[in-house]
């Protein structure tokens, strides 16, 4: 389950005397996700029960926070279905509960699809709904660099190094050298607000229809192409590692429909793809190998397994990208 700081009744209600949401009914810890601690909340108002999502944040610092509150203000006001900070009685979205940054966000009642179960049809409405997303974070005001960005994945790669074979080491220092050329070159890549995290389950879906855009933690101002990347590797691949033409076509001509692609994204499809898969097979080999982050100190962390992402990579490789 993923609740790693408890909260009790006592310390829910004295948070929710701020607000003017109603009276306490019911808390329970949700399952799934690493990185926060997720509780629904059950309030009563005037006879009438509604949920809502407690989030406590794990790894984020308090002066971090407001990036993330303000995105998703500003997302949810442009009608982008994302989750976001709701405002207490006097207009104050950020509190702090356990010690830890904290916030009530509606709940959506759509459903987490299976990864087998990804038809096209999901795939064109996320595409369709990035570009939404990317589009209407054009204008947003503040800038945050990623966590796990290319910073991170050029020290990172060298630190683990000595713990991988020669052949994944070797792998891992071509890819970060992929992106650094691809950085240097002369022409530019439209830069935004991106999700960063975009996988099948921070999404949820009514039918075959996009409900809500979860978990938007991760996001950071880089190329917009890079999170589609992400999208594509992971809403587009089997368990092989091998990508799904018919999906991953309805993934980026939809996504095109709302925001059509440059020549030079184009260009750069190929080398994003693999990079993305270069991320998040360095970041799950990172707690599988046993290092410690200091972000996570203390806190046990659920393992994913980095093969996946891997096979995405050595298959992206053999066969490049096409947009």
């Amino acid at each position: 389950m993923a609740v790693y700081t408890d909260i009790s009744r006592a310390q829910l209600d004295t948070l929710l005397e701020d607000y003017t949401l109603g009276q306490l009914v019911d808390v329970k810890g949700i399952e799934g996700g690493i990185e926060n601690s997720n509780f629904f909340v059950t309030l009563e108002q005037d006879g009438r029960q509604t949920d809502y999502v407690l989030t406590l944040f794990e790894e984020l610092s308090y002066e971090e926070m407001p990036f993330f509150v303000e995105l998703g203000q500003w997302l949810q006001a442009r009608r982008v279905p994302v989750p976001y900070a709701i405002k207490d009685r006097n207009g104050i979205a950020l509190k702090q509960a356990c010690g830890k940054p904290a916030f009530f966000q509606p709940r959506f009642h759509g459903r987490h699809l299976e990864q087998h179960a990804i038809t096209a049809e999901h795939c064109a409405e996320i595409g369709a709904a990035l570009a939404r997303f990317h589009l209407a974070g054009e204008e947003f005001y503040l800038r945050r660099q990623a966590q796990r960005g290319v910073f991170w994945w050029r020290r990172e790669s060298q630190a683990i190094r000595h713990l991988l074979t020669a052949e994944d080491a070797e792998l891992l220092q071509q890819e970060v050298a992929l992106f650094d050329d691809l950085r240097s070159r002369p022409f530019g890549l439209p830069l935004g607000t991106i999700h960063g995290d975009l996988f099948h389950d921070n999404a949820l879906f009514v039918g075959d229809k996009l409900e809500a855009i979860l978990d938007i933690y991760n996001a950071a101002t880089a190329f917009l192409l890079f999170d589609l990347a992400i999208v594509a590797n992971d809403w587009c691949t089997n368990a092989l590692g091998q990508v799904d033409p018919v999906r991953e076509q309805a993934l980026t001509r939809a996504y095109a429909n709302v925001r059509p692609f440059s020549d030079e994204e184009a260009a750069a499809w190929p080398t994003l793809t693999r990079t993305a898969a270069m991320r998040f097979w360095l970041s799950r080999l990172i707690p599988w190998l046993g290092v410690e982050q200091a972000s996570r100190s203390g806190v046990a962390t659920k393992l994913k397994d980095p093969d996946e992402f891997r096979r995405i990579l050595l298959n992206r490789i053999n066969t490049p990208a096409v947009l």
